[in-house]
């Protein structure tokens, strides 16, 4: 069995980590150096840094913090927020990102994930999906989960990796920061239609939820931001009780 990844997500904001509730009702949630430094030595298998205003404030992330969390870890980078275009993606991997996460901008325009994946390679291309069930449908969602789009779940992760993406990272705003655990359904659904990793996002609330994810809904990773910002559950805590639920880890 492939080994199952940990991710926390740090969420910036004016440079400083962030978290809501159903993607509102934001609060400080600590320093991302300072975090991110700490999930590395925890034995975190990954990081994502995605700046959830760069889109709304129309700006391009913040590379000079990319560089100041980068010099701290030693572990799988991705970083998402305001990437739109082959020119904002270079200077990420510069300063230390190993992939990036588009969203957004590959909703307005599907061929951006084909131009990413030809120049940088599928393996640094993350197409991130936001998605809240409307009338019954997972719908995709932009803009932070602002605005609501004519796109489906399903169908839209599966031109992503036709187009070339490496990864999808689906996180289910109806479950966001709740803490009620990962939306399982959709994540079997995903799992059965693509080739490619997914990754679980929104609603971990205790170990046992990554636990369903990985065994129910199938997630090749899962992410994380409350949980582990806030001290309720600790990394390395977390790996010993899934491998002790028989789940293949890092140690």
């Amino acid at each position: 069995m492939l080994t199952k990844r940990i991710i926390p997500c740090l969420d910036i904001k004016d440079g400083r980590t962030v978290k809501g509730v159903n993607f509102v009702n934001i609060r400080d949630a600590g320093d991302p150096v300072e975090l991110g430094a700490r999930y590395a030595q925890q034995g975190a298998d990954e990081l994502v840094f995605l700046d959830i205003s760069a889109t709304n404030e129309q700006r391009k992330t913040f590379a000079s913090l990319v560089k100041a969390i980068a010099r701290h870890i030693n572990i799988p980078f991705t970083v998402g927020g305001g990437i739109s275009s082959v020119a904002d993606v270079a200077p990420l991997l510069e300063a230390g990102a190993d992939k990036v996460s588009i969203n957004s901008a590959a909703v307005r325009n599907p061929g951006l994930i084909d131009e990413l994946s030809k120049a940088f390679g599928a393996q640094c291309i993350v197409l991130a999906i936001d998605a809240r069930t409307v009338n019954g449908q997972w719908t995709v969602h932009t803009h932070g989960g602002k605005n609501p789009t004519e796109k489906e779940l399903l169908t839209w992760a599966r031109e992503g990796q036709e187009r070339g993406a490496g990864e999808i990272l689906f996180t289910s705003m109806d479950h966001d920061g709740t803490k009620s655990g990962f939306a399982l359904t959709p994540l079997r659904e995903l799992n059965k239609r693509l080739e490619i990793p997914v990754i679980a996002s929104g609603g971990a609330g205790n170990m046992s939820h990554f636990s369903d994810a990985f065994t129910e809904g199938h997630a090749d990773a899962a992410l994380a931001a409350s949980i582990f910002h806030f001290g309720e559950v600790s990394v390395p805590e977390l790996k010993n009780y899934l491998r002790n639920q028989q789940i293949t880890v890092r140690l």
